[in-house]
């Protein structure tokens, strides 16, 4: 198979896999690849229970749960994309915006399958000042920034280096939910409302997505532009 068919084959069996694990599976699942980065953008995939809970107010529980889920599919999607691509999976994120009822899971692989694009009308300086920006607003700025365009429409932004001591603390006396929800909260907060990436990037920005790695003191962005 091309990398497009691999690409295809993937995007159709995380939804088969979704549906038998949640019930139902997404209305769409396009897979791209560039850097190091499988990108995996998904709609319409919210589950009748999850749909009550969130109703309730219970988005913190659904976030719990999901995560439990979507790792324990993990070891499956890793043995596909190795006998489909030839690729370790090194390291996963994933992220969910409920009220737009769309997410993305994010493979780091060890192998670049197609290398990254580069957009000339982007300012990736200025990508790269503005999340720095925000990031120092809700805790400090990272030790390296790096931006991956992964299709025109997709832009990803690795920060490595972002904890601060008080959260490493944390970390180390078993508190890894509370800070993982506490940063859910505000960083989004901040990166939508405080952000100025529809101007830096020079169209609108439909979802920002972000995960985190805090073992390995890393965050993943994923900017989804407009359509």
């Amino acid at each position: 198979m091309n990398i497009q068919d691999q690409l295809k084959y993937i995007s159709s069996y995380t939804s088969k896999l979704l549906r038998q694990t949640f019930g139902r599976g997404p209305e769409s699942c396009f897979a791209a690849t560039a850097d190091h980065y499988l990108v995996m953008n998904i709609r319409g995939f919210i589950s009748p229970l999850e749909d009550v809970l969130l109703q309730n107010g219970k988005s913190a529980d659904v976030d719990r749960t999901r995560n439990t889920i979507i790792k324990s599919l993990m070891n499956e999607l890793r043995g596909v994309i190795h006998v489909t691509m030839d690729a370790e999976v090194q390291s996963f994120y994933h992220d969910w915006n409920f009220p737009n009822n769309r997410g993305v899971i994010i493979l780091e692989l060890d192998k670049i399958l197609i290398p990254s694009e580069v957009n000339s009308t982007i300012n990736y300086g200025a990508v790269e000042k503005e999340v720095a920006r925000i990031s120092n607003l809700v805790q400090k700025v990272p030790e390296a920034i790096h931006i991956s365009q992964i299709t025109p429409k997709i832009l990803i932004v690795k920060r490595s280096g972002i904890l601060v001591p008080i959260e490493k603390a944390l970390l180390q006396k078993g508190f890894k939910d509370e800070l993982y929800v506490t940063k859910d909260d505000l960083e989004k907060m901040y990166f939508h409302k405080d952000g100025n990436f529809d101007e830096i990037l020079g169209q609108a920005v439909t979802d920002i997505f972000i995960d985190w790695h805090f073992e390995q003191d890393n965050s993943l962005m994923c900017f989804i532009l407009k359509q």
